[in-house]
């Protein structure tokens, strides 16, 4: 590498690419321009929400049973906010009925779903909810990619089970 002496101009270098990329450029070291990547990958995706259908489903005030919805992915504020929470202090089983109502994003047609609502559920439906919620949180998802031994066609398993007790 050729660098000139503070103040004196630079000079000329033998190989146009250390020329196109400037004087004080090691050789070795091509001009890549900053918006391209040497290897163009496919992104992926960060899937951060998963629908359920609870086995059971949520009985609302109306009588009106829900049971599709959507949790989200946990984030770490997630899982240290109900650490604060009275109740939760005094009765440590209840961290799960906090965080799920943290997570769960839709259930039914309710306009708002919060730890009130998860605490009166069904216990087999929260049961299957702390469960989902592993699943999602501490695998990453509960799909895998697979192929057919017979055909090779490659298809989608469901690990955990999609109901409770199927896992």
């Amino acid at each position: 590498m050729r660098r000139a002496a503070a103040g004196a101009p630079a000079a000329a270098p033998d190989d146009p690419q250390t020329a196109a990329a400037g004087a004080d450029f090691p050789r070795s070291a091509p001009a890549v321009a900053p918006t391209e990547t040497p290897a163009e990958a496919p992104r992926q995706q960060l899937r951060t929400e998963f629908p359920f259908e609870l086995p059971r489903g949520y009985v609302d005030d109306s009588g009106t049973v829900h049971r599709d919805g959507v949790m989200r992915l946990s984030t770490a504020r997630d899982e240290l906010i109900p650490l604060r929470d009275v109740r939760v202090q005094e009765n440590p089983a209840y961290l799960s009925v906090v965080l799920l109502g943290r997570v769960i994003t839709r259930l039914g047609t309710l306009p708002m779903v919060h730890d009130g609502i998860v605490e009166n559920m069904f216990a087999s439906d929260l049961a299957f909810l702390q469960d989902f919620y592993r699943q999602i949180n501490a695998e990453g998802h509960t799909r895998a990619a697979v192929q057919c031994p017979h055909c090779t066609e490659p298809f989608e398993v469901e690990l955990g089970g999609s109901r409770l007790g199927e896992s």
